[in-house]
């Protein structure tokens, strides 16, 4: 009996182990899984899109991009391995464990056996009653032959039991050793692939060092426009909130341009909003290829890129959606006739920026997922990019930490 409980003990102590070790490893393969398709997604929108012309500045943006996914999705790789590793030396521990109690077992079973067989040829059951003293004397050799038989039974199911978990746990065994194989060949083969991609890197740092004046001129050009378009977007955004104050019956700030001056509905819209921040859908499918807010550019120390919002890369002929329900506050054109898309919620406000054509108007209501306007194509670049910014009244917040992480 004292067998049967150790037995159980162990293996909800075995079980519990092996849950924790794979939780574990399972977030791990999702990310492994997650990283592999985000770097399928840079080839596809950054690497290889059909180019016009080839500027290596942001060759070198895009193939760093890659890079640093690949980097990542190596380390994962590699910390799943460790814990594969861990579980691999777990089982072989239980396995040795199972092996040394199946012996045991099966030792103890044996002599039952023996004993038994050498009982049966002293003298039969019978002979064994009818030699009891007592009536009380019979009863307990009768109990005993009973609890006997019934130990032996309990022997030999346990034996059953616990060669089948000695064979289940031989093929968990067998198949860790398979996929840390598998991962092992999938480590090195991105490690060759990462040494390949950091040679075109090398060249192509080599070339822009060529003409590093008129990168550093163009991208300045460049930076400086974008920073006009958001100065004349936040000053939509006072003159769009003042307008709306000045509408309001019973304002009493119909001079602010700071805030929103909101209705019951209005409010109710906000608390929806606010209750869903990390759970809001992305307004297209793609990937990030600019982080919010101030960052020093990748090549050129002593430069840096403010951005307002997230620059996320995407396929070509995408539609711009809203993230949530709200209203048309701006719509905008700027030059090159690309034109952005304002969204109220409540207080919040979503832009929608970089977009080639509007089917919406000022003042439509618009629901969760409503198409707002294809985004921009970049004839020379090939690449499809919406500039997705979040503000707060006049405020500019991340909108990384509003969607939903992938």
């Amino acid at each position: 009996m004292r067998h049967i409980v150790f037995y159980f003990s162990f293996l909800c102590l075995f079980f519990v182990g092996f849950s924790s070790f794979g939780q574990s490893r399972k977030a791990l393969e999702n990310k492994r899984k997650k990283l592999k398709n985000e770097i399928k997604q840079v080839n596809t929108l950054l690497i290889k899109t059909e180019k016009k012309k080839s500027n290596a500045l942001d060759d070198l943006k895009d193939l760093s991009q890659k890079i640093n996914v690949r980097e990542r999705l190596i380390e994962t790789i590699e910390l799943e391995a460790k814990v594969l590793s861990k579980e691999i030396k777990s089982n072989e521990k239980q396995l040795k464990e199972y092996n040394n109690q199946l012996k045991k077992l099966k030792k103890e079973y044996a002599d039952m056996v023996v004993k038994t067989h050498k009982s049966k040829s002293q003298q039969s059951k019978t002979m064994f009653l009818l030699s009891s003293e007592s009536f009380y004397q019979a009863y307990k050799r009768i109990k005993y032959m009973q609890q006997y038989s019934d130990y032996r039974k309990k022997q030999g199911e346990e034996i059953i039991i616990k060669t089948k978990e000695k064979e289940k746990l031989n093929d968990s065994l067998i198949q860790r050793k398979k996929s840390k194989e598998l991962l092992i060949t999938d480590e090195k083969d991105q490690k060759d692939q990462i040494e390949s991609d950091k040679k075109n890197q090398e060249k192509l740092v080599s070339k822009i060092k060529k003409q590093e004046k008129k990168y550093k001129r163009d991208l300045q050009k460049k930076l400086k426009e974008e920073k006009r378009i958001n100065a004349r977007i936040d000053k939509l955004i006072r003159s769009a909130i003042a307008r709306a104050n000045k509408n309001k019956k019973n304002n009493k700030k119909k001079s602010s341009s700071a805030s929103f001056v909101l209705n019951a509905a209005e409010k109710k819209l906000l608390a929806n909003f606010e209750q869903n921040k990390g759970s809001l859908p992305w307004p297209v499918n793609g990937i990030i290829t600019r982080k919010f807010g101030v960052q020093p550019h990748p090549t050129f120390p002593g430069i840096k890129v403010n951005s307002p919002g997230l620059h996320i890369t995407t396929k070509s002929n995408t539609n711009a959606q809203s993230i949530f329900n709200g209203k048309v506050l701006v719509i905008q054109t700027n030059l090159g006739g690309k034109k952005a898309v304002l969204i109220q919620h409540g207080d919040y406000i979503s832009a929608y920026n970089n977009l080639e054509k509007i089917y919406v108007k000022k003042g439509d209501v618009i629901k969760t997922g409503d198409k707002l306007g294809k985004v921009f194509t970049d004839k020379i670049s090939g690449k499809t990019k919406l500039v997705f910014a979040l503000y707060k009244n006049i405020v500019r917040l991340n909108p990384a930490h509003w969607i939903r992480s992938k």
